[in-house]
């Protein structure tokens, strides 16, 4: 499967100002796969290493900080030569080893010739504590499940390629229109995830894919206790089976009440830090004003959090498929609509989206694009109804204003509306 990902990964290896790399994400997410194809297809070899299938490896960066000498240490190992500019230096699970991760300071200040790479489950738990990794010396890349851009084109390759063309203020044809939406609901139903797309591509067995969604929570579920550090294990797997009631409510600000009776901000919030740096869960804030800049106006108490994969939540949430696929209205559908729109969003503006309630109800999430504030309003059907989101630009007048839906692209006074297969692709085609 392509990863848009790898783009970036190319810049990273051709970039003169290029530092190590820490390659982060939630756990699954195809991160060995990704650096391994990446220097299949871009370097003349490889060393790859894995601190969790090879504890003896931690001795090699204990005992030394010269990144020449661990280099001839790790060229023994392997009985690969590492040649500067090309050989691509692969140390995975990286965070059972922390003068590993420390020893890339030394590389980027005394060995900047070599390209080195590191990636690990729960690593961004790590990297969320400043002191354990060397700030300012390396780059972070971030890899989550796949987007819908990706994952149409691992489904349906032709459909892909036309909606590449697809470009701002184009109509799109009704049966390509109907086709993309088919798309979209089967995303819905096995989301992002490697091995869910794959087990699709080759077996179409939706039990399958259900199966395999089970067993990933069960993965992330047992992780809570072996990678928790000083949180407590009990409260991290409370937090996160509480994100389908929380998003089910109709006010989806998240409450620690929900979680636990008479749960409060100083029992949970370490949890919540540590599944959203873990990239499990992604956390949206309210803010006071919608006005740029948004941090400035974050109410650091009041958010909502959103699973990081549709097609977990959706499993988590228990909606049968026929809801999804029949178009019927069920009791979860904006929530999970949603969590798919924030999942294509992440990352496309340089910063998260934020949400904002006015005095007639709240805005689905605020972009900040420049200077400019974008409203954006999802609907997860064709309804063109939203009260609050038209009161909100008649009164503010934004320079752009986004209606995710089911319905065509069209632009309707200040109102564009944008169809829902194609948030992933947002900044380019608004």
């Amino acid at each position: 499967m392509e990863r848009l990902i790898m783009r970036k990964m190319i810049e990273w290896k051709n970039s003169k100002s290029r530092k190590p790399m820490i390659l982060k994400g939630a756990r699954q997410v195809g991160k060995t796969w990704i650096m391994k194809e990446f220097a299949r297809r871009y370097f003349g070899n490889y060393v790859y290493f894995n601190f969790d299938e090879e504890e003896e490896l931690s001795s090699i960066f204990e005992k030394n900080k010269n990144p020449q000498r661990i280099i001839e240490l790790l060229s023994l190992i392997s009985g690969e030569r590492v040649v500067p500019g090309e050989s691509l230096i692969i140390l995975d699970e990286i965070q059972e080893c922390p003068q590993a991760l420390n020893s890339l300071k030394y590389f980027r200040e005394n060995a900047n010739e070599y390209h080195v790479i590191v990636a690990g489950s729960l690593l961004g738990t790590l990297l969320a504590q400043p002191k354990s990794y060397p700030v300012g010396q390396v780059n972070l890349l971030e890899l989550g499940p796949l987007n819908f851009e990706e994952f149409l084109l691992a489904t349906d390759e032709a459909l892909y390629h036309y909606y590449q063309t697809i470009e701002k203020g184009q109509h799109i044809e009704e049966i390509f229109h109907h086709r993309l939406l088919d798309s979209y609901h089967y995303y819905l139903i096995i989301g992002g995830m490697p091995e869910c797309v794959s087990s699709w591509i080759d077996s179409k067995d939706p039990q399958q894919i259900q199966k395999i969604q089970r067993e990933l929570l069960a993965i992330y579920e047992n992780d809570f206790s072996k990678h928790n550090g000083k949180v407590n294990s009990g409260r991290l797997l409370m937090v996160f089976r509480s994100i389908v009631s929380q998003l089910a409510k109709e006010n989806e600000k998240f409450i620690y009440g929900a979680v636990r009776t008479g749960g409060r901000a100083r029992d949970f919030e370490e949890a919540i830090e540590w599944l959203v740096s873990a990239g499990m869960l992604n956390r949206v804030y309210n803010v006071s004003k919608a006005e740029h800049p948004l941090p400035a106006f974050d109410k650091l108490d009041c958010f909502k959090l959103y699973l990081f994969d549709t097609g977990l939540l959706k499993c988590m949430a228990g909606i049968d498929n026929s809801a999804i696929l029949l178009k019927s209205d069920y009791q979860f559908k904006g929530a999970l609509t949603e969590n798919f729109v924030l999942q294509q969003l992440k990352g496309q503006y340089e910063l998260a989206p934020r949400y904002y309630g006015t005095r007639y109800g709240e805005i689905d999430f605020l972009l900040q694009d420049g200077q400019n504030i974008i409203p954006v309003e999802v609907k997860g059907g064709a309804d063109k109804s939203a009260p609050t989101f038209k009161k909100y630009i008649a009164e503010v007048k934004p320079v752009s204003a986004v209606r995710f839906s089911e319905m065509g692209y069209l632009k309707n006074g200040m109102i564009t509306n944008v169809p829902l297969y194609l948030a992933a692709d947002l900044k380019r085609v608004l």
